[in-house]
Protein backbone atom coordinates (compact mmCIF):
# COMPACT_ATOMS: atom_id res chain seq x y z
CA UNK A 1 0.00 0.00 0.00
CA UNK A 2 1.35 3.19 -0.93
CA UNK A 3 2.20 5.68 2.06
CA UNK A 4 -0.47 9.00 1.65
CA UNK A 5 -0.54 10.52 4.98
CA UNK A 6 2.22 12.44 6.82
CA UNK A 7 1.87 10.03 9.98
CA UNK A 8 1.64 7.25 7.68
CA UNK A 9 5.32 8.91 6.39
CA UNK A 10 6.70 9.50 9.53
CA UNK A 11 5.72 6.09 10.91
CA UNK A 12 7.26 4.49 7.43
CA UNK A 13 10.39 6.80 8.00
CA UNK A 14 10.85 5.35 11.72
CA UNK A 15 10.57 2.04 10.17
CA UNK A 16 13.37 2.25 7.65
CA UNK A 17 15.42 4.32 10.00
CA UNK A 18 14.98 2.27 13.59
CA UNK A 19 14.86 5.48 15.92
CA UNK A 20 14.92 9.38 14.95
CA UNK A 21 14.41 12.72 16.63
CA UNK A 22 11.56 14.93 15.31
CA UNK A 23 14.27 17.11 13.70
CA UNK A 24 15.74 14.31 11.75
CA UNK A 25 12.22 13.33 10.44
CA UNK A 26 11.61 16.77 9.67
CA UNK A 27 14.57 16.90 7.63
CA UNK A 28 14.17 14.16 5.94
CA UNK A 29 10.49 14.95 5.16
CA UNK A 30 10.64 17.99 4.39
CA UNK A 31 8.08 18.95 7.34
CA UNK A 32 8.33 21.20 10.31
CA UNK A 33 9.27 19.58 13.77
CA UNK A 34 6.10 21.04 15.55
CA UNK A 35 3.92 19.16 12.51
CA UNK A 36 6.61 15.99 13.07
CA UNK A 37 6.03 16.17 16.67
CA UNK A 38 2.00 16.15 16.64
CA UNK A 39 1.85 12.94 14.50
CA UNK A 40 4.68 11.61 16.73
CA UNK A 41 2.70 12.18 20.07
CA UNK A 42 -0.90 11.03 18.53
CA UNK A 43 1.16 7.58 17.33
CA UNK A 44 3.06 7.05 21.00
CA UNK A 45 -0.61 7.50 22.28
CA UNK A 46 -1.51 4.60 19.80
CA UNK A 47 1.19 2.45 21.24
CA UNK A 48 2.33 2.27 17.89
CA UNK A 49 6.23 4.18 18.89
CA UNK A 50 8.23 4.38 21.93
CA UNK A 51 10.60 6.80 23.20
CA UNK A 52 13.87 5.41 23.10
CA UNK A 53 16.28 7.24 24.10
CA UNK A 54 16.56 10.86 25.50
CA UNK A 55 19.77 13.15 25.46
CA UNK A 56 20.18 16.12 27.00
CA UNK A 57 22.00 19.10 24.98
CA UNK A 58 25.01 20.91 26.31
CA UNK A 59 23.20 24.44 27.88
CA UNK A 60 19.70 25.47 27.35
CA UNK A 61 17.94 23.69 25.29
CA UNK A 62 15.09 20.79 25.79
CA UNK A 63 16.29 17.46 25.34
CA UNK A 64 16.46 15.59 21.86
CA UNK A 65 13.91 12.59 22.26
CA UNK A 66 14.67 9.81 20.08
CA UNK A 67 11.53 7.08 19.00
CA UNK A 68 11.25 4.21 17.51
CA UNK A 69 8.90 1.12 16.55
CA UNK A 70 7.07 -0.08 20.06
CA UNK A 71 8.46 -3.66 20.39
CA UNK A 72 4.63 -5.05 19.45
CA UNK A 73 4.89 -4.11 16.14
CA UNK A 74 8.22 -5.97 15.71
CA UNK A 75 7.10 -9.15 14.84
CA UNK A 76 6.82 -10.80 17.97
CA UNK A 77 3.57 -12.74 19.74
CA UNK A 78 3.64 -11.07 22.84
CA UNK A 79 0.23 -9.20 22.48
CA UNK A 80 -1.44 -12.35 21.54
CA UNK A 81 -0.01 -13.95 24.34
CA UNK A 82 -1.31 -11.42 26.80
CA UNK A 83 -4.26 -11.40 25.52
CA UNK A 84 -4.78 -15.05 25.40
CA UNK A 85 -3.04 -15.07 29.38
CA UNK A 86 -5.06 -12.82 30.58
CA UNK A 87 -8.55 -13.97 29.18
CA UNK A 88 -8.16 -17.38 30.45
CA UNK A 89 -6.63 -16.56 33.69
CA UNK A 90 -9.63 -14.15 34.79
CA UNK A 91 -12.36 -16.56 32.13
CA UNK A 92 -14.16 -17.99 35.35
CA UNK A 93 -13.46 -15.62 38.21
CA UNK A 94 -16.20 -13.73 40.10
CA UNK A 95 -15.92 -10.16 40.13
CA UNK A 96 -14.55 -10.21 44.00
CA UNK A 97 -11.28 -12.95 42.68
CA UNK A 98 -10.75 -11.18 39.65
CA UNK A 99 -10.33 -8.04 41.41
CA UNK A 100 -7.98 -9.69 44.31
CA UNK A 101 -6.03 -10.98 41.00
CA UNK A 102 -5.62 -7.83 39.33
CA UNK A 103 -4.21 -6.89 43.52
CA UNK A 104 -2.15 -9.94 42.98
CA UNK A 105 -0.14 -9.46 40.00
CA UNK A 106 0.51 -5.54 40.82
CA UNK A 107 1.86 -6.43 43.93
CA UNK A 108 4.29 -8.78 42.40
CA UNK A 109 5.01 -6.16 39.72
CA UNK A 110 5.33 -3.49 42.35
CA UNK A 111 8.00 -6.66 43.87
CA UNK A 112 10.03 -5.86 40.85
CA UNK A 113 10.09 -1.49 40.89
CA UNK A 114 10.85 -1.43 43.82
CA UNK A 115 8.96 0.05 46.99
CA UNK A 116 10.16 3.40 48.75
CA UNK A 117 9.74 3.92 52.13
CA UNK A 118 6.13 5.31 53.49
CA UNK A 119 7.85 7.37 55.43
CA UNK A 120 8.99 9.84 52.40
CA UNK A 121 7.30 12.86 52.46
CA UNK A 122 5.15 12.81 49.92
CA UNK A 123 6.04 14.48 47.02
CA UNK A 124 9.72 12.91 47.32
CA UNK A 125 7.48 9.25 47.22
CA UNK A 126 5.86 10.67 43.91
CA UNK A 127 9.01 11.73 42.37
CA UNK A 128 10.58 8.49 42.61
CA UNK A 129 7.09 6.38 42.19
CA UNK A 130 7.29 8.67 39.06
CA UNK A 131 11.01 8.03 37.67
CA UNK A 132 10.08 4.56 37.96
CA UNK A 133 7.17 4.00 35.75
CA UNK A 134 9.33 6.00 33.09
CA UNK A 135 11.24 2.88 33.10
CA UNK A 136 8.31 0.96 32.01
CA UNK A 137 6.92 2.90 29.65
CA UNK A 138 3.99 5.40 31.36
CA UNK A 139 5.57 8.32 29.99
CA UNK A 140 3.91 9.70 33.86
CA UNK A 141 4.25 12.98 35.24
CA UNK A 142 2.68 14.19 39.17
CA UNK A 143 0.48 17.54 39.87
CA UNK A 144 -1.20 19.06 42.08
CA UNK A 145 -4.92 18.86 42.74
CA UNK A 146 -7.61 20.09 44.15
CA UNK A 147 -8.80 16.61 45.90
CA UNK A 148 -4.97 15.71 46.26
CA UNK A 149 -2.01 14.61 43.89
CA UNK A 150 -2.78 13.70 39.97
CA UNK A 151 -0.45 10.97 38.61
CA UNK A 152 -1.46 11.04 34.82
CA UNK A 153 0.03 8.49 32.18
CA UNK A 154 0.60 9.94 28.73
CA UNK A 155 0.92 6.52 27.01
CA UNK A 156 -0.32 2.99 28.09
CA UNK A 157 2.51 0.05 28.47
CA UNK A 158 -0.86 -2.22 27.78
CA UNK A 159 -2.28 -0.52 24.39
CA UNK A 160 -1.79 -3.46 22.52
CA UNK A 161 -4.12 -5.28 24.73
CA UNK A 162 -6.05 -2.77 26.51
CA UNK A 163 -9.07 -2.59 24.46
CA UNK A 164 -9.73 -6.16 25.60
CA UNK A 165 -9.15 -5.73 29.03
CA UNK A 166 -9.59 -2.43 30.40
CA UNK A 167 -9.13 -4.16 34.16
CA UNK A 168 -5.55 -3.71 33.37
CA UNK A 169 -6.76 0.06 34.37
CA UNK A 170 -7.98 -1.15 37.53
CA UNK A 171 -4.18 -3.05 38.81
CA UNK A 172 -2.32 0.51 37.36
CA UNK A 173 -4.75 1.44 40.00
CA UNK A 174 -3.61 -0.75 42.63
CA UNK A 175 0.35 -0.28 41.86
CA UNK A 176 -0.24 3.24 42.77
CA UNK A 177 -1.77 2.23 46.21
CA UNK A 178 1.06 0.46 46.39
CA UNK A 179 3.51 2.94 45.60
CA UNK A 180 2.04 5.07 47.37
CA UNK A 181 0.91 3.35 50.52
CA UNK A 182 -2.62 5.37 49.95
CA UNK A 183 -6.00 5.16 48.42
CA UNK A 184 -6.12 5.94 44.27
CA UNK A 185 -9.02 6.48 42.25
CA UNK A 186 -9.46 6.53 38.40
CA UNK A 187 -11.18 9.94 37.07
CA UNK A 188 -9.80 9.79 33.41
CA UNK A 189 -9.37 7.21 30.88
CA UNK A 190 -6.18 7.20 27.91
CA UNK A 191 -8.09 7.45 24.73
CA UNK A 192 -7.86 8.03 21.10
CA UNK A 193 -9.51 11.38 20.24
CA UNK A 194 -10.58 11.53 23.67
CA UNK A 195 -8.56 11.94 27.31
CA UNK A 196 -5.08 12.79 26.56
CA UNK A 197 -4.29 10.81 29.52
CA UNK A 198 -4.91 8.57 32.06
CA UNK A 199 -5.68 10.44 35.33
CA UNK A 200 -5.37 9.08 38.75
CA UNK A 201 -5.96 11.09 42.43
CA UNK A 202 -4.01 9.88 45.09
CA UNK A 203 -5.69 10.30 48.68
Amino acid sequence: MSVTTARQKVFAYLKKQHSASAVQIGHALNMSVANIRHHLSILLSDGRIVMSEEIKKEGRGRPVKFYRLSESLLGDNLALLNDALLTEWLRNLSPAKREGSLHTLAKALVSRMGQSSSQVPIAKRLAGVIAKLNEFHYQSHWEAGVEGPRVLFAHCPYAAVIEKHPELCKMDAAILESLLGGDVRQIAKLERGGAPACVFVVK
